[in-house]
């Protein structure tokens, strides 16, 4: 038998692939499960984007290699958005790099500028990914605490009481998975500082900033942000395009260069009606938005509705299709309530303690099923409180 490589005894398979084999095979055995787990929109892209999509199928040369830096239209189309949204002016050519995904972005990222030993400072709780591919290429996760109490906003007058010698990367991601915290102006103008006088590189993952959000930001738009910032931003939640794994990292050429030493070894351009797509939905009307938010907005008054009536604690979130909320007094942790929920009730939540230990004591719902099939597991889950 050969054996797995040593970068892998520290790393665990992703948390939402091995629960969602048990939560399948749990409806495929006849169980009515209303999964409220995993992040990904029920609703269909714009119109026009699938047409774009359609069309550019018999494009000559559609279906050939595609530039690793992805189409000029492409990189413009990411370059106007940022300017008309975020206010942020984006070379095109230069400052910003198309991914297949968010999460490759991380891969690339960590790859690109961690060595064996260094040090990643990690929000506690947040998204998994940041951890697993910093032990998987040697490097050794520093994580930093955030909690209600502090809005879920890193603390870096405390950092900077630590040793940050060693440290060569830190990840924010605002607005925040899981609790949907945001971030402020005066926050983005810290972590650029930040970095510079620590010389730690800052990454803020930002695929949430159009989810029930009247305010969208990117920390590109603080003084002197690209010679210390990267920004992760992706199609996926702001225009239901999760499976068509587009997204894009912005920043300066050089950054970004050492990027794309990795990205060229590692795939061969991205489709080119998937890039004309794309396109069309940054190009695209944002009435769009509008319509997607108010029907998520319906959907969040019905959960936080509903667990408010069940004597449920929560902060009413800022951003993110998601509801952090405090597990019920009763019970030993986040995972014994969530897995009972499951097992009894046949809806799946995620225990808050998947994202680290200060995620313990809360849960999440994520809001990508229809209001009506939410109220279901809302009376599913008072049922269970009774």
């Amino acid at each position: 038998m050969i054996e797995q490589a040593k970068r892998l005894d520290h790393v665990k398979e992703y948390y939402f692939s091995s629960k969602l084999r048990e939560v399948r095979a749990m409806a495929a055995a006849g169980k009515d499960i209303i999964n409220l787990g995993i992040g990904s929109p029920d609703l269909a892209p714009p119109q026009q984007v699938i047409s774009a999509l359609n069309e550019a199928l018999v494009n000559t040369g559609a279906h050939q290699y595609q530039p690793y830096k992805g189409t000029p239209d492409f990189r413009n189309a990411i370059a106007e958005f940022y300017q008309n949204h975020y206010q942020v002016s984006l070379d095109a050519e230069t400052e910003i790099l198309p991914l297949m995904g968010s999460k490759e972005g991380i891969t690339h990222i960590s790859m690109a500028f961690l060595n064996e030993g260094d040090e990643v400072l990690i929000p506690n709780p947040g998204y998994q990914t940041y951890s697993s591919v910093t032990e998987l290429v040697g490097a050794k996760a520093v994580y930093y605490d955030l909690n209600a109490e502090g809005n879920w906003l890193p603390n870096l007058e405390e950092l900077i009481q630590k040793d940050l010698s060693k440290v060569k990367l830190m990840w924010v991601n605002y607005p925040h998975m899981p609790t949907g915290a945001s971030a402020n102006e005066k926050l983005f103008a810290d972590l650029v500082k930040f970095g510079k006088e620590n010389n730690i590189l800052i990454v803020n993952d930002n695929p949430y900033s159009f989810i029930l959000n009247d305010n969208p930001k990117s920390i590109l738009k603080a003084e002197g942000a690209k010679d210390i910032v990267l920004e992760l931003n992706s199609l996926s939640k702001s225009f239901n395009m999760a499976g068509w794994r587009i997204g894009m990292l912005c920043g300066s050429e050089k950054n970004l260069n050492t990027v794309l030493k990795v990205k060229t070894n590692m795939d061969s351009g991205m489709f080119y009606p998937l890039q004309v797509a794309a396109t069309e939905a940054l190009n695209g009307p944002t009435d769009f938005m509008v319509e997607r938010n108010r029907m998520y907005r319906k959907r969040r008054d019905v959960v936080v509705n509903g667990l408010l009536d069940m004597g449920l604690d929560l902060q009413i979130p800022q951003a993110t299709f998601y509801v952090w909320a405090d597990i019920p007094k009763g019970f030993k942790d986040s995972k014994e309530f969530c897995f009972k929920v499951l097992d009894e009730f046949a809806v799946w939540m995620i225990p808050g303690s998947m994202y680290g230990t200060y995620g313990e004591g809360f849960f999440r719902i994520a809001l990508t099923h229809p209001a009506e099939r939410l109220a279901e597991a809302m009376e599913r889950l008072r049922k269970f409180l009774s």
